[in-house]
């Protein structure tokens, strides 16, 4: 058995999530923690059974090496009713909700300016999870 503990701060950084994230994990049991004081501890074994694979601590991380994709979209729809920019709105959020706690970060934003009838879509994420919001927009529009 490897007596190996991590912080929260450092399961955050090696698994690419926000640090209240993973505590939130701890909270709800998904991933077992010690509290040593005022922060919790997470042992090497237990991470690898919530994670499925070994860890690498960040320090020994090779710079550079850790790729992550995000992508920033902005999508300008046109001539679109207020009624509708709503519906598309709600479905939006809808989908970004049904995600679940364990999913990854993914932020929309949406803006309906009545005057010219454009609905603008912000949408800020992982790069598969930006394209399925952008193909639900397209399910939806089409």
């Amino acid at each position: 058995m490897d007596d190996k503990l991590y912080s929260v701060d450092q399961i955050a950084e090696m698994l690419g999530l926000h640090v209240r994230t993973v505590r939130g994990y701890v909270r709800e049991g998904r991933l077992k923690a010690v509290r040593i004081g005022k922060q919790y501890r997470i042992a090497r074994d237990d991470l690898e059974e919530f994670t499925g694979r070994s860890p690498m601590s960040p320090a020994a991380e090779p710079v550079g090496r850790h790729c992550r994709v995000d992508v920033s979209s902005i999508v300008e729809i046109d001539a679109i009713s207020a009624e509708r920019a709503g519906r598309v709105t709600t479905m939006l959020m809808s989908a970004a909700a049904a995600r679940g706690a364990g999913a990854r970060q993914l932020h929309i934003e949406t803006a309906y300016d009545e005057e010219r009838a454009r609905l603008k879509i912000v949408v800020l994420g992982r790069l598969d999870d930006s394209i399925a919001v952008l193909r639900h927009v397209d399910a939806v529009l089409s």
